[in-house]
C-alpha cells in the first residue's frame, strides 16, 4: 500500500515528503487523500486477493478552537463534525475512525457512535488515555465501540489489563497501539495477542514498525 500510493502520487505531479513516522505527506486536500488511498486500496486488494480497509485517526483534538472544529476549508460544530465523519464512513466503508470527536466530548463521540452502527469502530486514545475511570465514564455515555490500549502510556501491565478488561467486559473492543518514537522492541505484538486485541497499530514504515509486525508472524507459526 505504502509504496503503491507513493506510485500514484508521483504519477500524479505530486511531491512525496513524510511525515514523522514515515508516512507520505503531499500537499493534497482531505479529499484527494481518501480517494488516492481508496484507489491504492482497489489495486493492492485485487492484486493480492486480499481484503483491505481504510481507517483513520482524525485527532480531533488538534482541530478544536474557540468551540468550533477548524480545517484549513471549513469551519465545523460538533453536529457538523458528527456529520462529516459519518459522511467519511460511508462514503469510504471506513473499518476504524479514532478520536473523531474532541477528547472531553464523551456525547458527541456517543452520537457518532450511534450513527455509525457496528460497521466501523470508533475508537477512543485521547478520550480515555488507557484509563479505567474514563473507560467508565465512556461505558455511560455509550461514547465509543473501541478503546486504544496504550501499555506505556498507563504505565504497568496491570493498569493495562485492566483497561482491556473492563473494555471487553462492557462489549467494547480493543486496539493495541505503538506511540511516536518507537524502538524495535516487540512486547505490543504479545499483548495484542495475549489481551486479543482486534486489531494491532504499529505503523508500517521502518524497522521500529516492522519489528511488531515481524514478531507477529512469529508467534502465529508457534501457537498454529
Amino acid at each position: 500500500m505504502h509504496k503503491k500510493i507513493k506510485e500514484l502520487l508521483v504519477s500524479g505531479g505530486n511531491g512525496c515528503g513524510k511525515g514523522d513516522e514515515g508516512a507520505w505527506a503531499p500537499r493534497i486536500t482531505d479529499i484527494e487523500a481518501f480517494d488516492l488511498v481508496q484507489e491504492a486500496i482497489n489495486a493492492v486488494s485485487d492484486d493480492l486477493m486480499i481484503e483491505i480497509r481504510m481507517g483513520i485517526d482524525v485527532a480531533a483534538s488538534e482541530l478544536w478552537k474557540d468551540g468550533v472544529y477548524r480545517y484549513s476549508d471549513a469551519e465545523r460544530s460538533t453536529e457538523d463534525q458528527v456529520a462529516y465523519m459519518a459522511e467519511l464512513v460511508d462514503r469510504y466503508e471506513l473499518a476504524y475512525v479514532e478520536d473523531p470527536i474532541v477528547e472531553e466530548d464523551f456525547e458527541g463521540f456517543s452520537a457518532l457512535t450511534d450513527q455509525v452502527g457496528d460497521g466501523c469502530l470508533v475508537c477512543g486514545d485521547d478520550l480515555y488515555v488507557t484509563n479505567v475511570e474514563r473507560i467508565e465514564m465512556g461505558i455511560e455515555a455509550r461514547s465509543t465501540n473501541c478503546v486504544l490500549i496504550k501499555p506505556n502510556q498507563i504505565g504497568t501491565l496491570s493498569d493495562t489489563f485492566e483497561a482491556i478488561r473492563m473494555a471487553h467486559s462492557c462489549g467494547m473492543e480493543t486496539v493495541m497501539s505503538h506511540r511516536s518514537g518507537e524502538t524495535t522492541d516487540e512486547t505490543i505484538a504479545h499483548l495484542a495477542t495475549a489481551f486479543e486485541c482486534i486489531y494491532i497499530k504499529t505503523g508500517v514504515v521502518g524497522g521500529e514498525r516492522i519489528a511488531k509486525l515481524n514478531e507477529l508472524v512469529r508467534i502465529e507459526e508457534m501457537i498454529q
